[in-house]
C-alpha cells in the first residue's frame, strides 16, 4: 500500500499506514477471484481445544490474551470475547500452554489438561509501582522511547523469518457485521535491523458480503494484509515516529505493569499542542531492563475532519460526505529465546457518511486484525517472485463464497469468530441462497 497521504508543512511526509477507504457504487457481482481456494492438499491432523481467558477476580473475559505451545512457534489469540480456538499436531502428546495478557501473571497450563470443548483459563491482575522496584527510572520518557527504536536491531529478530498467519477484516454497519474476509498468509519477515519491506503471499482466503445492508455503497478497506503488518512500530516506525515527527510529540511516564514477571514501562505519548497535522496518542509498553516494546495502543488525532477524511476517503459517491470519526490501532510482541518479534495487530476504522437530501446519516466501522501462529528462520532468505506476492494496494476479491465449510483452514490456527460475526455468516448465507432462488446472478 502506497501510506504517503499528505505533506507537512515542513516538506516532510507523514504517512497514514492503518488503512484507505474506497466509497463507490455497488458494482455488478464479480468473478470470483484466483485466490479464494482451497488446498486439497492440506493436511488436517491436529488436536483443537476451544475456551476462553478471564479475569480471576470478576470473570471478565480478557481480550487478545495469547497462548502459546510451549518450546515451540504455535500460538493464538483470543477473540473479543475473550474466546480461543487452538490447534496442535497430533504428535504432540505432552507440553505446557503458555497463557499471557498485558498486565496479567502468566499461567502454565499442561497440554494434557485441556479438554476440547469449554476450557476456562483465569490469570491474576500484577500491577508494580514503580517506586517499589529496584530499577533507575530514565529521566526522559522521550530517551527512553529513542532508545528502545534504536536497540531494534540487537532485541527484535535478527534474521529473515517465514511467519505463517490469520487474517480476518470486517466491516460493520453500526453495530451489524455485512462483510467478512478471513485468509492464511504467508509473511516473508526481513530482519528488523533491514530497511527492506516485508513480503506477504496469500495461501487461501474466502470472503461474503450483504450489499442489501450497504444503503447502495460497496465499502473496500484497501491493503489487506498490509493493513495489520504496518502497525509493526518496531519494523516501520517512520510511520509514526521519524527524526521530524519525533519532536511534534510530548512524552510521559505513566503507570507500570508486568509482562511475564518482567516490570514495563508505560509512556503515554500525544501530539503538542502548537501542532496542527493529524498525528497520534497512546500508551507504548516497554521493557524497564532491556529496552524493549512489548506492546503499543494508540489512535489518530481527528479534530480536522476534512484533513483525516482526504488521508482515508479514495473514492465515494458525489451526494454524500464522509468523515472518520474513530482511527485505532493495536500492536503486541512475543519473545522467544531472548528475541521479540511481531504477533498481533489490529486496526480499527470508524466513518460516518451523511447524505444529501437525506434525514438521517451511515455509521460504518472496518476492521482488520493478524495473528501471527507460526514460523521458522528463513536462513535463506527466499521470497516468492513479485507475480506470487501480494500487493500493498490489494483488496480481497468481492465475490462472495461462503463460509459454510468449517474445516476450510485444515491445521491453521485461527482467531475464534465471535458470535456477531458467526450470526452474520448465517445471515448473509440465507440471504446470497435467497438471491439465487428468485433467479438472481449466481455466486461463484
Amino acid at each position: 500500500m502506497k501510506h504517503i497521504i499528505f505533506l507537512k508543512s515542513n516538506n516532510v511526509l507523514l504517512s497514514a499506514f492503518a488503512g484507505i477507504i474506497l466509497l463507490i457504487g455497488i458494482p455488478a457481482t464479480s468473478q470470483a477471484s484466483t485466490f479464494f481456494q482451497d488446498n486439497p492438499q492440506e493436511v488436517t491432523s491436529f488436536n483443537q481445544f476451544k475456551g476462553e481467558v478471564v479475569d480471576s477476580e470478576n470473570n471478565k473475559p480478557l481480550v487478545f490474551a495469547t497462548l502459546t505451545l510451549e518450546g515451540s512457534n504455535i500460538s493464538t489469540i483470543t477473540n473479543t470475547e475473550g474466546k480461543f480456538l487452538l490447534k496442535i499436531p497430533t504428535s504432540i502428546k505432552q507440553g505446557n500452554i503458555i497463557v499471557s495478557f498485558l498486565g496479567y501473571k502468566t499461567s502454565v497450563v499442561p497440554l494434557e489438561q485441556l479438554k476440547d470443548n469449554n476450557n476456562k483459563i483465569a490469570l491474576m491482575v500484577s500491577i508494580t509501582k514503580l517506586e517499589e522496584v529496584n530499577v533507575v527510572i530514565p529521566k526522559s520518557a522521550r530517551t527512553l522511547v529513542k532508545e528502545t527504536l534504536r536497540r531494534k536491531g540487537e532485541n527484535y529478530f535478527g534474521d529473515p523469518t517465514l511467519m505463517t498467519a490469520f487474517y480476518r477484516e470486517t466491516i460493520k454497519k453500526r453495530k451489524k457485521n455485512v462483510s467478512l474476509s478471513e485468509a492464511v498468509v504467508n509473511i516473508y519477515k526481513t530482519p528488523y535491523s533491514s530497511e527492506k519491506k516485508d513480503a506477504v503471499q496469500l495461501y487461501k482466503a474466502r470472503k461474503s458480503t450483504d450489499y442489501n445492508k450497504l444503503d447502495t455503497l460497496a465499502l473496500k478497506l484497501q491493503g489487506g494484509p498490509f493493513n495489520a503488518l504496518y502497525v509493526d512500530i518496531m519494523k516501520y516506525p517512520e510511520y509514526i515516529f521519524n527524526d521530524v515527527t519525533m519532536e511534534d510529540y510530548d512524552f510521559s511516564f505513566e503507570r507500570s505493569t508486568r509482562i511475564n514477571d518482567k516490570l514495563i514501562y508505560v509512556v503515554g505519548f500525544k501530539q503538542r499542542p502548537n501542532i496542527y497535522d493529524p498525528l497520534y496518542k497512546g500508551q507504548l509498553f516497554i521493557d524497564a531492563e532491556n529496552k524493549i516494546l512489548t506492546s503499543a495502543i494508540y489512535s489518530l488525532n481527528i479534530t480536522d475532519k476534512e484533513l483525516a477524511s482526504k488521508m482515508f476517503v479514495r473514492k465515494k459517491p458525489r451526494n454524500a460526505r464522509v468523515y472518520p470519526t474513530d482511527i485505532a490501532y493495536r500492536v503486541d510482541y512475543r519473545e522467544k529465546n531472548g528475541k521479540w518479534y511481531y504477533g498481533y495487530s489490529n486496526v480499527l476504522l470508524e466513518f460516518k457518511i451523511n447524505w444529501d437530501k437525506k434525514l438521517f446519516n451511515s455509521v460504518y466501522s472496518m476492521s482488520c486484525e493478524m495473528a501471527v501462529t507460526d514460523w521458522e528462520k528463513n536462513i535463506s532468505g527466499e521470497v516468492p517472485k513479485v507475480k506470487d506476492r501480494l500487493k500493498s494496494s490489494i483488496i480481497l476479491s468481492e465475490a462472495a463464497i461462503g463460509f459454510s465449510d468449517p474445516d476450510f483452514w485444515g491445521e491453521y490456527n485461527i482467531i475464534e469468530p465471535e458470535k456477531s460475526i458467526e450470526s452474520a455468516i448465517k445471515k448473509i448465507q440465507r440471504q446470497l441462497k435467497k438471491s439465487n432462488t428468485d433467479g438472481g446472478e449466481s455466486i461463484p
